[in-house]
This record gives structure tokens, sequence and C-alpha cells, in this order.
């Protein structure tokens, strides 16, 4: 059952440059107990879909259109007040660098306190009390002590924890982990993740993992979302994606991913930089850097491809290939497109490495 649906959201920067589409129509539900992870480039959309979600964006960002709705409840459009009571309480939020994400002038315990007392009833005692054990349930050594720390007297690590305690103290039904170990070391990294993903379990929380590791996506994740330049480009299962990606950028993520040391030859990166989301290419935004693109990715937007009920990907070549298998024709193919343009042209799947 889906707990958190988010349709068609766009949320842009009103710049004096021009409109920065951050978010440009994305869509997505949360089941109960499951993981959903969201990874891309940085400027894809990733940790601006969450803000969105929980809406603490900053001036001059808005939600210009779509919905975000809890347990059926919409969230866009409603007041402060309501709003107030949704975060930290129901939906959560690991913020990226614990390093600075903590007030290095309050201690750790009146941190940890000040949230718990915002978003339920217990008086400052029972915070106390609240606050040792959620330390204590993240793994902290003499919780009774490091309670009156401050930031600074903690490691790294120690700080990500804090952080995580904060965010689970008032039993949120939706963690939002937004990169929660890039600033850590490798070890800690696989106790960090080691550590949500016990407490997912014991908690029976959803989790958004945002984040650009796809190593940390295929250990955690139930399901996944490809972002790029504000738009989802494929969706599917974590196996979907690991084993039959179809959008050319999930591609070429995986192949980007570094092997073993046994494992000889060069690491294989996508060319080029991420699109300039100010200046969006008419056809698909990742045509510049596609090495499979063809003439109606220049020019049109990708139609949405449903390989199956979990998995789907918007991507002119996976289309193409769908043409040569005879799954689709061309005229199904333009019928949808709906385009004068593209119905007119002989063959629109000329160029790149995809003409034959």
């Amino acid at each position: 059952m889906s707990i958190l649906e988010v349709r068609d959201l766009h949320t842009s920067f009103f710049t004096k440059a021009g409109e920065v589409k951050a978010v440009n129509g994305v869509s997505f539900d949360v089941d109960r107990g499951k993981v959903l992870g969201i990874v891309g480039e940085s400027g894809s959309g990733k940790s601006v879909t969450a803000y969105s979600i929980l809406q603490i964006l900053t001036y001059p960002g808005k939600i210009v259109s779509g919905s975000v709705k809890l347990h059926g409840e919409e969230l866009v459009g409603c007041s402060e007040d309501t709003i107030r009571k949704v975060r930290g309480n129901r939906i959560s939020i690991i913020f990226q660098d614990p390093m600075t994400s903590l007030n290095p002038v309050y201690t750790v315990g009146n941190q940890l306190m000040e949230a718990i007392m915002l978003h339920t009833d217990r008086d400052k005692d029972e915070a106390f009390d609240r606050a040792v054990e959620m330390l204590d349930l993240v793994g902290i050594n003499e919780p009774h002590k490091r309670v009156k720390q401050y930031p600074y007297e903690l490691s790294g690590g120690m700080r990500q924890r804090v952080m995580i305690a904060m965010a689970l103290a008032c039993e949120p039904d939706i963690l939002i982990a937004d990169e929660p170990t890039t600033a850590l070391d490798v070890t800690i990294q696989a106790q960090i993740l080691e550590l949500m993903q016990k407490l997912q379990r014991e908690l029976g929380m959803a989790i958004i993992m945002i984040t650009h590791d796809l190593g940390v996506i295929a250990s955690m994740c139930d399901d996944v979302i490809v972002m790029y330049a504000g738009k989802v480009c494929e969706k599917g299962t974590a196996d979907d994606i690991f084993y039959s990606p179809k959008h050319e950028y999930t591609k070429g993520l995986i192949k980007s991913i570094p092997y073993g040391s046994k494992k000889k030859g060069k690491l294989i990166p996508i060319a080029g930089s991420p699109v300039d989301v100010l200046n969006l290419p008419s056809g698909c935004a990742f045509s510049p850097r596609c090495n499979c693109a063809m003439k109606v990715c220049l020019d049109t937007p990708p139609i949405r491809n449903n390989f199956s009920p979990t998995h789907y990907a918007s991507c002119w070549q996976s289309t193409y290939e769908a043409i040569k298998k005879g799954d689709v024709t061309l005229e199904q193919v333009q019928e949808e497109l709906n385009s004068e343009e593209c119905r007119q042209a002989d063959s629109p799947f000329e160029g790149g490495e995809a003409d034959e």
C-alpha cells in the first residue's frame, strides 16, 4: 500500500537569468516498509524533490504544480501549521552533511530534545530520557555522556548517527535520507547503512534513499528511480535497473562503476557535462551526451515505454529496439507522439549508433 503519492511534481527556481526547472514532472509512490532509491548525478533534481515533499524550499524556489499526498492527504498548498505537523513527525529527513547539519553552539542532547518536544507531548525530563534512548538505539556508546557533549566533540560517524537518531525520534512513517554517507569513510558508510536497514526492519518505516552511489542503491533499495535534468528517465525494481536497464543514461551510470582490481580495463565515464537546465534541449535532455542519439532524440521529447508493471523508461533508443522486435509499430509510436513533423518524416530513427 502506498503511503506517499507524488504526481506530476514541478518545482522551479525563478532567477534573474530565467526559470530553472529543477523538478519537471516527477511522479512516484512510496510503499510502507519499502526502500525507494533516487539516483542521478549532481544537479539532477534529487534533493529538490525531497525538499519539495517537505516544503522546505528556500527563495526563489517554489512548487509550481503537482500533487504530494501522504496517506491520501494533500500536502501541496496546505497551511504552514499542517505541514509543520508533518515535518519530523510523519516524514523526517537526514540532510547531506552531518558536519554542518548540527548546531555547534548547542549540545547534542539539547538539539535532540528540541525536536522531541516540538513534535510530541513529552516534557523536558521525558524528552531527555527519549534522547538518551535514541542515542543508544543508533549504537552510540555511553549515551548519557554523549547527550551532554557538543557536535565538535564527536566524530563524523557519530554525528551522522545523531542525525539519524534525531530523524527517528518521533517514529516517522517515512525517512528521507539525502546522501547520508557522503562525508564518511568507507567503513563508517557500511556501518551507517547497516544501521538504517536494521532500524527500517524494526520500525517498519519506508525510506527514500537519495544518492549518486549505485552500490548503496544495489544493497538497500527495493525500487529505483533514475533522474536526469529534473525528470524521471527510468523507474523499476533494483533487479530491473541493474540487470535490464533501458535508458541510455542508466546504462552509462552502470558502466561507470569501478570494479575490482582483478578486472582489467579503463573506466568508462559518461561523456560531457550535465545539461544546463536553463537551456534544456527541445528533445531528450540526455541527447547531447548520448552515443546512440538519433534524429528524433534531438528535437522530440521521448515517450514513456512500459516494459512491465514495475519497469518503464523514457528513451527513444528503447522505443526503436521495441519497433525492431515487433513489440510496437512505428504507426503506434507516431500516433502516441501526435507529432505532425514526425508523421511526415520517412524515418525519424536516424543517426547515431542505433541507425542501420
